[in-house]
């Protein structure tokens, strides 16, 4: 049985949600599910954007077929190739083999790649031309690496609806609701919000930055992303925070301590540490076990925050296996303009603090305090000069 939400006087939402799958791309935990949003325009002509994950296709299939309720369909716009956006398109030419596909050059080698046949019924379209279906008239802006090569957005001129493939998107199924308004988005949403970005985006915080500066030309009314809700309203607020995100600029002044520690040693540390920052009025601080978080989580935090403190055993002459990988991803989506503070321990040949040093001079604009304390198996009298010393520190660089 069908089920759609109308977005606007002829659009209609004919995606769903997948609350079974466990892991987004087989890495991310998504224990609140996802949706995948398609979109049917009902013009003189009938546009569908975007397809979903096949996960979800015979949901989408039933939900098209409603909306469509006999006309044909004529027009499949593909604003990125990604599976879990594009693995109907093979379905959707069957049936419905009229249908011509409008996307980008590279849209079409990709599908091409993944052995859609689509000879025949392809318009290519490059940033700046324009398509008309009737009452709408759509322009095409490319938004290469936001976050695949080939991904565009589509504008409807007529209305203000802005088709932005997977940006401003959000892990999260919708239970039924469409809008942002229809939900309590810094509440529920914001920190998943923030977990999609960082992780599938966040690399390409350059490229992101280009394609707001080509939106801060159009007059948009909506945002119908790929993932989450609608934005039909306050889109103000989730653009300034994608500006953010994508200059890695800090959310607010926050500690994040993060530690690695096999019994306890370098965790009691870590917790003296946050202890006092505390005492001393610093309270936007959280900790983090980096053996028991996942990465993605700890990467969206970084992205939150002003400063991290990282605490670390020394493994094998090297920095504990779960900090290193936490480390990896943080280096590899590009994540700059951090105030690191670092806490090393070992019962012998102590380095983890001299390799996380090491490896965050690797970085772009890090700052990394001097004071560090370095503890021999566990923490002593003699080191709380050294964390109080920090503390000091920390909050000196906050101001």
């Amino acid at each position: 049985m069908f089920c759609v939400r109308k977005v606007t006087e002829d659009l209609y939402w004919v995606g769903g949600n997948d609350k079974r799958l466990s892991l987004f791309e087989n890495i991310h935990p998504i224990s609140r599910g996802v949706s995948y949003n398609s979109y049917l325009l009902l013009d003189e002509k009938t546009v569908l954007f975007d397809t979903v994950d096949w996960a979800i296709g015979k949901q989408f299939l039933e939900n098209v077929e409603a909306v469509l309720d006999g006309r044909p369909l004529d027009y499949l716009v593909i604003n990125h190739v990604e599976p879990d956006h594009a693995a109907a398109i093979e379905e959707i030419i069957l049936r419905y083999p009229e249908v011509k596909i409008i996307g980008t050059a590279k849209a079409f080698l990709i599908m091409r790649q993944f052995g859609f046949e689509i000879d025949g019924r392809i318009e290519e379209v490059v940033e700046g031309d324009t398509k008309s279906f009737g009452k709408h008239v759509v322009t095409f802006i490319a938004a290469p690496m936001v976050h695949w090569p080939e991904a565009m957005v589509t504008f409807d001129t007529t209305n203000g609806v802005l088709f932005s493939a997977d940006a401003f998107g959000s892990f999260g199924a919708l239970d039924g609701k469409l809008f942002n308004d229809e939900v309590d988005f810094e509440h529920d949403w914001i920190d998943e919000a923030r977990r999609y970005y960082t992780n599938i985006v966040g690399k390409y915080g350059p490229q992101v930055q280009s394609l707001l500066k080509k939106a801060s030309k159009i007059d948009i009314k909506m945002i119908c992303p790929l993932h989450g809700p609608v934005w039909r309203t306050n889109i103000e607020y989730f653009i300034d925070k994608y500006d953010k995100w994508s200059r890695y600029e800090p959310e607010e002044k926050a500690v994040m301590v993060v530690y690695g520690s096999m019994y306890g040693n370098t965790e009691s540390a870590a917790a003296s540490l946050a202890t006092k920052l505390v005492e001393k009025g610093i309270k936007n601080v959280v900790m983090y076990d980096v053996s028991s978080t996942h990465v993605s989580e700890l990467i969206s935090e970084t992205f939150r925050v002003s400063n991290v403190v990282l605490a670390s055993v020394t493994y094998n002459l090297g920095i504990y296996p779960p900090m290193h990988n936490y480390l990896m991803d943080m280096k590899a989506l590009n994540l700059q303009k951090r105030t690191f503070a670092l806490i090393e321990n070992g019962s012998w040949a102590c380095k983890s603090g001299k390799l996380m040093h090491e490896f965050l001079d690797g970085m772009r604009d890090m700052t990394i305090l001097e004071d560090k304390v370095t503890l021999v198996s566990s923490m002593k009298e003699d080191n709380i000069t050294d964390i109080d010393n920090l503390v000091e520190s920390i909050i000196e660089s906050m101001k």
